[in-house]
């Protein structure tokens, strides 16, 4: 499966409406860009297998494949034209408008869609649809080659509609504060993470792409196993979302949260050296909207184990 983010892999920027002639400046986090090792696109790509661009810019515009400065004046002195690629700021915009639609949602049922005795089944009833849909919608996205913003905003307002209505429960029935705790735990992972990218300490390269895939697909494989033993033998499943092994793979899941947030940055950064559609700052969005739900879902069953009944 090729995403953005998902859980199971990373999804390198399309080829279409791209440009050719890039050699930006040595990224923090990974290897220089413009050489071998720093071309995520030379030779197979990290983030999606094998990679049919091998050895060229996958922007380059028919057979070149030369890596001159895009904004660089051409001999009659006219600018490379920049204003359909995606920058920094792009990004920081999608995701604040993907997040920020998530938020708003997850108050929204929050507030409508009580959890007292009388509603909780309804209330829970909803939301499990909504999580269904919404992980349907990211599976469609997640296989589109563009980024459809329709459908992207959509997996963020059911998936908000889902994390309300279980925070609200965790915070009500298990653990008083716990969403507010969430939130704050996956604040700092994120600020750790990006601070520890942008210094150089996080090398993102093919060995720790197949590193985090491979522990993540273990990780899903044991949950889903748990989960339908849970399902079908009743009880915890196999136990391991309580008690002490609980708090291990609760653990576990926030560190692979924090590696896909690594694997997301070195994403965005690559998407802007070698000069991705802006379309693709969507992907980016989505990438790091899942990933920052992953890390606060994980957060949030940590802190029900720790301060729950069992």
């Amino acid at each position: 499966m090729r995403s953005s983010n998902p859980v199971f892999s990373r999804r390198g920027f399309s080829r279409d409406n791209g440009h050719a002639q890039f050699n930006a400046a040595p990224q923090a986090g990974g290897p220089a860009v413009g050489t071998q090792q720093g071309n995520p696109y030379a030779g197979g790509n990290p983030y999606a297998g094998q990679n049919p661009y091998a050895g060229q810019n996958p922007y380059a515009q028919g057979d070149q494949q030369t890596y001159a400065n895009p904004y660089a004046q051409d001999q009659y002195g006219v600018q490379a034209p920049t204003t359909d690629r995606m920058t920094m700021d792009d990004v920081v915009m999608r995701t604040a408008t993907t997040l920020g639609t998530l938020i708003v949602t997850a108050a929204l049922a929050w507030w409508f869609l009580p959890v007292d005795a009388a509603n909780m089944g309804k209330s829970y009833g909803i939301a499990i649809g909504a999580g269904l849909v919404a992980m349907v919608l990211a599976l469609v996205q997640s296989f589109k080659r563009k980024a459809s913003p329709a459908l992207i905003l959509a997996y963020a307002a059911l998936e908000g509609v889902f994390l309300g209505v279980v925070s609200n429960v965790v915070d009500t029935h298990i653990a008083d504060g716990a969403a507010m705790q969430a939130v704050i735990g996956t604040m700092a992972v994120f600020t750790a993470v990006l601070v520890a990218y942008k210094a150089g300490w996080i090398r993102v390269n093919r060995r720790f792409y197949g590193f985090v895939m491979a522990a993540a697909m273990g990780f899903v494989l044991l949950m889903a196993v748990n989960l339908l033993f849970a399902v079908f033998g009743g009880g915890d499943g196999l136990g391991f979302r309580s008690g002490g092994l609980g708090i291990i793979f609760g653990i576990i899941g926030v560190l692979l949260g924090a590696c896909f947030l690594a694997l997301d940055f070195k994403q965005v950064e690559d998407g802007i050296a070698y000069g991705a559609p802006r379309e693709e700052s969507w992907l980016a969005a989505f990438g790091l909207t899942m990933t920052l739900v992953w890390i606060y879902m994980e957060f949030l069953r940590l802190i029900a184990i720790l301060q729950g009944d069992d």
